[in-house]
This record gives C-alpha cells, structure tokens and sequence, in this order.
C-alpha cells in the first residue's frame, strides 16, 4: 500500500516537473503580450510622457538649486542637484507606479477587466505585463531626465554600467510598487477613493526614504522608519550606481530587497486581482 502511494507521489512530481516549462512558456506569453499592449498605450500618448517628466524636473532644479551647496543635505557629495537627481527619478517612477492602479479601476468600470479575466492568460502573466507597462513609463522619464542631467552637466557618474544598473534597480522597483497599487484597486472601488489611498501610500513612502537627504540626518525613529521601506533601497542602489555613495550599505542587498519585494507583491496582486471585478 505504502509502495502505491509512494508510486502515485512520484508520479505527481513528475508530472509537475513535466508542466513547468508549459506554465513558464504561458506566463511568459501572457507577460510579453500584456507588456506590450501598455506599450501600445504608451505610444499614443507622448503628452503624459511629458506632463510627468515635469515634475521631477522641478525638483532637481528649483529645490536642488536652492540647496545645491548644502553639505549636511549631499551626504558630504558637493553638489546637491546631482545628489537629489537618483532620488527625483525613483520619485517620478513611484508616482507612476502607485497611481497605476486607476488603470485597473477604469478596466472595471467599462468591463474590459471581466474580459481579460476571462482570457486564458495566466493571472500572474497578466499583473506582470501591467507592471511591465509601469516599467516602461517610468523608463520613458529616465530618458528624458539623464538627458537633461548630461546637457545641465550635473556631476554624476557616466559609466554604461552604472547606468544601466541604475536604470534596472529603477525597473525593478517601479513594476513592484505598480504590483502593489493593483493590490490596492482590488480592494478599492471607486476612482476618487483610490486617489485618497494612493497619496496616503505615495507620501509616506517618499518622504520617510533616502531619496531628499541621507538617512543619517534624520531622527532615530524615522530612521527606523526608512530602513524598512524598500524605496529606500532602491534610490541607495541608484545612488550607489550614479554617485559612487554607499552610505554604509550593499549594492547586492538593494537589489536582493527589491526583487524580493517584487515578488510578494506580484504574487498577492496576482491572487487578489480577480476581487476588482466584484
């Protein structure tokens, strides 16, 4: 009898083993079409590229230059514009992430989210293609802002892998704070909620981070604060990458927390991502 059971267990496992590359393949599909549907989107669409190109900008070069010569604020750096710039861009990128969620809410609301359910993509094949669209958002600002830094002559460091490290821990973070407004519009009902919501998330986030000022200067407790909040290892990563400033951490723990982050986030969402439709 046991001899049966344990016939029966492997050849479970090896059936599971058998259907993985299947379900790799699907996801992978469901992903890349996903994906490129919100780059579709995206190409229609070269106003809100600008529109939230703006604001980043803004900040690097009205608060940046008004405390371009403050040391306690630059992390000891010298300039504080070139400082603030990794912090600006995971900003404007986590804006966008956060507010993404809408897009799931409006899919609702017209009834294109109960079509796309129905489909038979993966449901984590689908969370990972919208975040992938947030990815390419936030890639399209990168662009535009590392351009005017070059032309500015804003002092960071062009090494190609430097930044395109900088650029992938941005991705990186960018489709897991997406990942985490959709859990957000699963739970959420209408437009004007979600928008209360996503600014009760997005401030917090960015001001108890590392992305205007070291974590050194801030009181014990919000320093506490700030080391548990994963934008705070993503803007250390790009800084470590543009800027050569460490700040007592790890290159591979940035990204180990953000891939981390990634996941759980991509995995909930794909869990609670039918709810939007009730």
């Amino acid at each position: 009898m046991s001899a049966r059971a344990a016939s029966v267990h492997t050849g479970s496992v090896e059936s599971v083993l058998r259907s993985l590359p299947v379900r790799a393949a699907r996801l992978l599909d469901g992903t890349v079409a996903m994906g490129w549907a919100e780059l579709h989107k995206l190409r229609h669409d070269h106003l809100d590229i600008f529109t939230r190109s703006v604001q980043p900008l803004l900040w690097l070069f009205i608060f940046g230059t008004a405390l371009q010569h403050n040391h306690a604020l630059s992390g000891g750096y010298g300039d504080y514009r070139a400082y603030l710039a990794p912090g600006v861009m995971a900003q404007a990128a986590l804006f966008v992430a956060i507010f993404f969620g809408l897009g799931v809410i409006w899919e609702r609301d017209v009834g294109q989210l109960q079509r796309l359910l129905a489909t038979p993509l993966p449901r984590l094949g689908i969370v990972l293609g919208k975040a992938t669209g947030a990815a390419i958002r936030a890639l399209a600002q990168a662009v535009v802002l590392l351009v005017v830094i070059a032309v500015a002559r804003i002092s960071i460091h062009w090494s190609v892998q430097g930044v395109v490290g900088a650029v992938a821990l941005l991705l990186i973070g960018t489709a897991a704070f997406a990942c985490l407004s959709m859990i957000l519009a699963s739970l959420v009902k209408t437009r004007e909620r979600f928008m209360g919501i996503g600014q009760l998330v997005v401030m917090p986030l960015f001001f108890a981070s590392s992305a205007l000022y070291p974590l050194a200067i801030m009181p014990a407790w919000l320093r506490v604060v700030a080391h548990a909040n994963p934008l705070s290892y993503e803007v250390h990563g790009m800084r470590d990458l543009l800027l050569g400033i460490s700040a007592g951490g790890w290159l591979w723990l940035d990204f180990a927390v953000m891939i981390s982050f990634l996941i759980v986030t991509a995995v909930v969402a794909a869990k609670t991502y039918p709810r939007a439709i009730l």
